[in-house]
């Protein structure tokens, strides 16, 4: 099948490479000409482990191909995915006016019946907003489907590959169709397709995100409390996350979730209830759980140096919101360092992604380590934001000679508390107990 593919972003590549792996002739259009150019010549723009090894392939077997101009690039395609960018206004709603402006693009470029899709995370209603700006100029029948993603950075290309379920939003028989054939070679575990209206289709994406920043944030707030009542937030978590209507998933305490999902459609949910004049309390209490939750160690950093913090060096490990991935939207380590930052702390900081994305944002404010143990030679302290597999079993020997003194604040809970009392470190992490050298 030949599929086009606007917008080359994390979903849209993601999306096209992995479709043109199951065989189907993909073209993925962007505007940015430096972008697609690098992508002509092989480089892929973001990182997300197992894409790079399709990416080449595809691209080598003539499967993957890639356009500034809109109107080849949907040459010829039954299938047209939409995957633009949609972030969030100051007053937390999506802003559609990328998806808006190329529906108003396509509706005079479509010359066959074709089905466009709606694969940005996108609010209830934009479906029918997107048919009626197709419709304008176009001469020919369509469909507009929405198919939302639930792909999680780190393990997309597994999760696009094996879904655990497709969610279509689509009432029209003759898209049905199309779209069966379309997933058909990702099912065939049977695991399930599942169609739906498009609102209805809209809503589940924006349910299941918000659903999981709650559980996040809950387990959060139980750490916090932990801590108060001297109780550990890992058992717990055992000891709920082996209930069947629980589950494992999501129940990792920390210092909030960032990303590019879960805070904007969040935000965007919210707004959504808002205009329907519904008060969404819960999702309130969310976002201000979770902002607060981002910097939940500072205090705990200056109580331990006594707010005498001007001149100190902290070495941190991690910059990406999450690990396996090099993105830093809303990331909680950004927040951390703007706060040391303003203390008057110098920064030394380790990502094996994410580093030149925030030197592009901070510049010469940070330096940067060529691994873990330079960013913590002669620091007053490490803070650990983001739990890359790296930073679990570090060689614990050679940090005891570069730390001036042998304290880590904590905010992934990657060690025993029990092995950092072993080892003599004074050990600050969430929802368990501060172990004092």
């Amino acid at each position: 099948m030949r599929i086009a593919v606007v917008g080359t972003g994390y979903v849209g590549l993601v999306t096209g490479t992995c479709f043109a792996e199951t065989g189907n002739q993909v073209t993925c259009v962007d505007i940015n000409e430096d972008k697609i150019n690098r992508m002509k010549a092989g480089e892929v723009p973001i990182y997300e482990p197992g894409l790079e090894d399709l990416f080449h392939r595809n691209v080598e077997e003539g499967r993957l191909n890639f356009t500034t101009d809109l109107a080849a690039g949907i040459e010829g395609a039954k299938i047209i995915f939409l995957a633009l960018p949609t972030p969030p206004g100051e007053d937390g709603s999506a802003d559609l006016k990328y998806i808006l402006q190329v529906a108003n693009d396509l509706g005079p470029l479509l010359k066959d019946y074709t089905v466009l899709i709606d694969k940005s995370t996108v609010p209830v209603g934009t479906s029918e907003l997107v048919r009626n700006a197709v419709a304008k100029n176009a001469t020919v029948d369509f469909d507009v489907v929405s198919n939302p993603e639930f792909l999680r950075e780190g393990v997309a290309v597994e999760d696009f590959m094996k879904p655990d379920r497709v969610v279509i939003g689509t009432e029209s028989p003759r898209a049905k169709e199309l779209m069966n054939v379309l997933y058909a070679p990702l099912v065939r575990q049977g695991n399930p397709i599942i169609f739906m209206d498009e609102r209805s289709a809209e809503m589940t994406k924006y349910a299941a995100n918000a659903f999981l920043a709650t559980k996040i944030t809950f387990m959060n707030e139980i750490a916090n409390l932990c801590e108060l009542v001297g109780a550990n937030v890992d058992d717990i978590r055992r000891g709920i996350g082996t209930d069947s209507r629980i589950g494992k998933r999501f129940l990792f305490a920390g210092i909030g979730y960032g990303g590019s999902c879960f805070p904007k459609d969040v935000q965007a949910l919210a707004k959504t209830s808002e205009d329907n004049n519904y008060k969404f309390h819960i999702l309130d209490s969310v976002m201000r759980v979770n902002e607060k939750q981002k910097t939940k160690l500072m205090p705990t950093i200056q109580s331990h140096f006594n707010n005498e913090l001007a001149g100190k060096t902290i070495g941190v490990w991690g910059l990406a919101f999450k690990p396996y991935t090099d993105d830093i939207r809303e990331a909680p380590a950004l927040y951390n360092i703007e706060a040391l930052l303003e203390l008057g702390c110098k920064i030394n900081v380790y990502d094996p992604e994410a580093m030149p994305n925030v030197k592009a944002i901070l510049g010469d404010k940070v330096t940067f380590s060529k691994n873990p143990y330079e960013a913590i030679d002669q620091a007053d302290a490490l803070l650990i934001v983001t739990e890359w597999p790296q930073f679990r079993t570090p060689d614990f020997e050679r940090m005891d000679s570069l730390l001036k003194n042998k304290v880590i604040f904590d905010g992934r809970n990657l060690y025993e508390t029990s092995q950092m009392r072993d080892l003599g470190y004074t050990y600050y992490s969430i929802g368990r107990q501060t172990v004092i050298s």
